[in-house]
């Protein structure tokens, strides 16, 4: 079993892993070099699967991160947050949909959606990297003892 206080790190590293491929894929298919987008896309997509079961398993067993920070850092945080949620949950839908469309040979149809695949995909990947600095890093949430109360 994984030790569940470096999967936030894992999952970092997946996220930059990602993203870093579907620029790379995104510049190849610019290129015209099919076969190096074919292989950035699938790879990403591989990681993809790999960060949501350790995402899955990570939220299962350590439940939901809380933020530390206060004042209006909280407020840039959570819209951040408030954005990624949502287009995340449509990420293990559009991705392997837009592949298939693609390895099927339904190549005006895989590029009509991936002009809407690609920039979400951006977005949770790097939103996610965001948030992760931001909860882990900058403003990690740190519980206070407080001494009980005399009566």
């Amino acid at each position: 079993m994984m030790e569940l206080s470096i999967s936030p790190h894992i999952l970092a590293g997946l996220n930059l892993t990602s993203a870093t491929l579907l620029v790379m894929g995104y510049l190849f298919i610019r290129k015209g070099d099919r076969r190096s987008h074919k292989r950035c896309m699938l790879s990403a997509v591989g990681v993809a699967v790999v960060f949501f079961v350790i995402y899955i398993y990570y939220h299962a067993n350590a439940g939901l991160a809380k933020f530390g920070g206060e004042g209006d850092i909280r407020t840039v945080y959570f819209s951040i947050l408030i954005a990624h949620v949502p287009i995340a949950a449509f990420i293990p839908v559009l991705a392997p949909w837009t592949a298939a469309r693609a390895l099927k040979g339904r190549f005006k149809k895989h590029r009509k959606m991936a002009r809407w695949t690609l920039p979400m995909w951006l977005y949770v990947s790097v939103s996610g990297l965001v948030v992760y600095v931001m909860s882990i890093h900058l403003f990690p949430y740190a519980q206070t003892t407080l001494p009980p109360l005399s009566p």
